[in-house]
């Protein structure tokens, strides 16, 4: 089917019920937990060689418990949300009421397959839309998967699946969505936007970016080294919020890197999908490998220091002072701090923008239902998860009911010169 084909047949079907909604989310966490197993073979062969526990975790668990989550809430989110009103206009009533938009297109990347594909789904359902995913040609297994998990767990009339490759991704980009997501590169993302564009069609955008780890002087560099290399290891960094490069305040390379070969990781799980890319950006660098996990060392301006590097290499920097190391951070999806006191925590804070802002650990926040995920800047922008995710996906109607009086139609024409007084008087004139 065509992404033209799939939002023709969506479009006139108009919005979920609510309490449909909780059905299906039901029903869409019940069928991801019973393909686990199918999940599993599938990643397996996708990728060559995957960690079950990534899959399990990352693409199975995840959606399941997003699912359970956003059922249980979805009543309260659904609600229209009273809002405060300005006096001269008493009495009146106004309120903010979700409305869902319509069809939802989303384009899922080959890093976490399903989970990338499925938990913008969970956000779009629970608001009431119908949804067309386009799964990863990268990742063809986990992609009928989906397709099957979709027809199972929510049926032809709510969710379809469309297949294909770059020119079918070009095409459902172009296509008049009511909302448009894209989870992948930032070159890639441009040129998503650009079609869209061409519709008016909003669109979510998660491109990942270069997230720091920064290790302050006060840190125990070798529990920092284990946190950040343990995060750096799920799925061969391959992950959009995996620390990119350690900035490194008080402590030298050297103590870092004699701290990771202490810490004993450095084996993989899971296979690279694209080698020859990550072999390319490390030219001319210096490597200090601990098993499948790299540390790397380069001059000021290389390549390793401008591009995401998405792969098991870590570079490392080292930094005089905590002011020119959040001059370098340019808005990734996170910052992971290690050892901050407050005012360091304050500082960086203050002196940067991410998606998120995490100390003593990485990775593990985007985890968290009910905290929104996503970008900024050159990382993307919206959010997804939970109560952002639904917002993310509704139309934020107001709605407002006026009673017969108020002080505001003193106002209304035909004005006399006693409301022009008044008016002058309100501006201090």
């Amino acid at each position: 089917m065509s992404p033209a084909a799939a939002l023709t047949a969506l479009r006139p079907l108009g919005p979920l019920p609510l309490e449909q909604r909780r059905s299906l989310l039901a029903s869409l966490r019940a069928e991801m937990l019973r393909r686990a197993g199918d999940a599993l073979a599938a990643a397996n062969a996708d990728f060559g060689r995957r960690s079950e526990m990534d899959t399990l975790l990352a693409d199975v668990l995840l959606v399941a418990d997003a699912c359970a989550h956003a059922r249980r809430h979805l009543r309260r989110w659904a609600r229209p949300r009273r809002q405060a009103t300005p006096y001269p206009f008493w009495p009146v009533s106004a309120a903010i009421e979700p409305q869902p938009k319509g069809v939802i297109g989303i384009m899922a990347p080959w890093n976490y397959p399903i989970q990338l594909a499925l938990m913008p789904l969970v956000d779009a359902i629970a608001a009431g839309n119908r949804v067309v995913v386009k799964p990863s040609e990268t990742a063809p297994r986990c992609a009928v998967l989906i397709g099957e998990i979709l027809a199972a767990a929510l049926g032809d009339a709510v969710a379809r699946c469309v297949l294909g490759d770059v020119a079918v991704s070009q095409d459902f980009a172009a296509q008049p969505w009511d909302h448009l997501v894209f989870t992948g590169g930032t070159a890639t993302g441009r040129k998503v936007m650009q079609a869209a564009a061409a519709n008016l069609t909003p669109v979510t955008l998660e491109l990942g970016g270069k997230c720091p780890a920064i290790v302050l002087p006060g840190a125990d560099i070798f529990r920092a080294a284990r946190d950040i290399l343990s995060a750096k290891a799920i799925n061969a960094g391959q992950t959009c919020v995996a620390p990119d490069t350690v900035f490194l305040l008080g402590h030298s390379i050297a103590d870092f890197i004699a701290a990771a070969r202490a810490s004993g990781i450095g084996a993989l799980e899971t296979d690279t999908i694209n080698p020859a890319r990550l072999a390319a950006l490390c030219e001319g660098a210096a490597l200090t490998t601990l098993g499948g996990l790299s540390l790397a060392t380069a001059p000021a301006g290389h390549a390793l220091h401008r591009e995401e590097i998405f792969g098991p290499v870590l570079a490392l920097r080292e930094w005089p002072d905590l002011a020119s190391a959040i001059a370098a951070i340019d808005r990734p999806l996170a910052i992971y701090l290690f050892g901050a006191t407050a005012a360091e925590e304050a500082a960086v804070a203050a002196g940067t923008s991410s998606g998120a802002l995490v100390c003593g650990r990485a990775v593990d926040y985007a985890a968290f239902h009910a905290l929104p995920f996503g970008g900024v800047g050159a990382s993307g922008f919206g959010r997804r998860n939970g109560l952002a995710g639904f917002d993310e996906f509704s139309n934020l109607r107001a709605r407002v009911r006026h009673g017969r009086f108020s002080l505001s139609r003193m106002f209304d024409f035909p004005r006399s010169a006693a409301a022009l007084k008044m008016a002058r008087r309100l501006v201090g004139l």
